[in-house]
């Protein structure tokens, strides 16, 4: 079996080891050895690059590109599952090789990424957003009319259900469906017509059920959460993490910290929606006003979350900043008060660790499965990380040799 040696380069292995000189050497699609003076088959020169486990993005879409309403209601149906092939390959292009896909991909989209009929992270699927009657994942509209956004389809559920008996079924639905980790909104959200992001969604004995429930099966809940009283009810319920956590206060970061609550801050959606308004996306009035009442949230409440020690890994909302660059959300995470060692562990084992994943990913150590990143210099300067990529590998096997970006945000080789 033939050894790939990746020679000369910065190693950051993701335990939290400062980053050294050091050489990596993969076989079968795993890593064998790390140190210096390493022996192979065949050479990956990495000299003045470094070395990064292949890197997580805890909270993606890869079935949406547009935050344009206009563009939801005129496409096809279908159109949304060929532009999931781009969106994966600008993804691991990114050096982003496993996602957590927040809704919208079915398991028809991870089954073809797993036999390789298309590129593209790996990825845990939630299917649908499990919501209330007027809540963030119920698509009515003022018109009586269903937005098209994530029309449902026999592979994609709906996800409105109300009370205990039917939380319970329709968890069951999901997990049927292929999901891997169940998605609640616990509070409004932006993109949804009559609610607001502030106002809790869901009573205890709901989350408890939808919780409960997925346990059974062996997964896990995560929580869009925005406002303040819906973080706390998720957090007591017992939700693995809490996505947005734009209104944390002091109680509910304690609470976060004391019970192991995971933060997945999306700190580049906030900054992607204002940077859509002010480029003249047409955005909802609705969505833009939320998106004014909220403004500069995020970041306030990542640096307490931060400072407080609560567990926090990477996601980003993709694609309301866009896919392919979701080593943007790095840079916010180190301008909110993360060293940058910290934003990159959050990337990589942190973000395993929330998925689950940590024995076989996350770290670049023996045993592990060989998902490598190779950027042009220092690893720790975090700042514009994502254009220095220069080769992604996924068990091995080079995926994407990103070098040059086209003027629609791809990359060719």
């Amino acid at each position: 079996m033939s050894r790939t040696v990746f020679a000369g380069g910065q190693v950051f292995d993701g335990t939290g080891a400062e980053p050294g000189s050091a050489d990596v050497v993969i076989e079968g699609g795993r890593i064998v050895e790390v140190g210096p003076g390493l022996d192979g088959d065949e050479v990956v020169d990495c000299t003045g690059k470094s070395l990064l486990p292949g890197l997580f993005d805890c909270h993606v879409h890869l079935m949406d590109t547009t935050l344009s309403a206009l563009d939801w209601e005129s496409s096809p149906f279908s159109l949304p599952f060929y532009e999931a092939i781009r969106n994966m390959e600008l993804t691991l292009a990114a050096g982003i090789t496993t996602v957590r896909d927040a809704s919208g991909a079915d398991l028809g989209v991870q089954v073809a990424q797993q036999r390789g009929l298309i590129r593209g992270p790996r990825m845990q699927i939630s299917i649908t957003m499990i919501s209330q009657t007027g809540g963030h994942g119920d698509r009515w509209q003022a018109s009586g009319c269903p937005a098209a956004y994530q029309w449902a389809h026999p592979g994609r559920p709906e996800g409105v259900a109300d009370g205990p008996d039917e939380v319970r079924a329709k968890v069951r639905e999901m997990i049927r469906a292929g999901a891997d980790v169940i998605k609640i909104a616990t509070t409004g959200g932006f993109f949804s017509a009559r609610d607001d992001p502030r106002t809790a969604h869901y009573r205890d004995a709901e989350i408890g059920v939808i919780v409960e429930e997925a346990t059974a099966a062996g997964r896990y809940v995560m929580a869009h959460a925005q406002g303040t009283a819906g973080i706390k009810t998720a957090i007591r319920g017992g939700v693995r993490s809490i996505e947005h956590g734009l209104f944390l206060d002091e109680e509910s970061i304690e609470m976060m910290a004391d019970r192991g609550t995971w933060l997945v801050p999306t700190m580049t959606a906030s900054l992607g929606l204002s940077e859509a308004i002010k480029s003249g996306v047409p955005i909802p009035a609705e969505t833009a006003a939320k998106a004014h009442i909220c403004a500069g949230a995020a970041e306030t409440s990542v640096r307490a979350a931060v400072a407080a020690g609560v567990k926090i890994a990477m996601g980003t909302d993709a694609p309301v900043y866009p896919h392919g660059k979701n080593l943007r959300e790095l840079e916010l995470l180190v301008q909110a008060g993360m060293k940058p060692a910290q934003a990159l562990q959050a990337a990589s084992l942190s973000a395993a660790t929330l998925m689950g994943m940590e024995g076989e990913l996350g770290t670049l150590e023996p045993g592990k499965r060989a998902d490598l990143v190779i950027a042009d210099g220092d690893a720790l300067d975090v700042y514009d990380l994502g254009n220095r990529i220069r080769a992604v590998y996924q068990d091995g096997v080079l995926v994407s040799a990103p070098e040059t970006e086209q003027p629609d945000g791809s990359r060719r080789r």
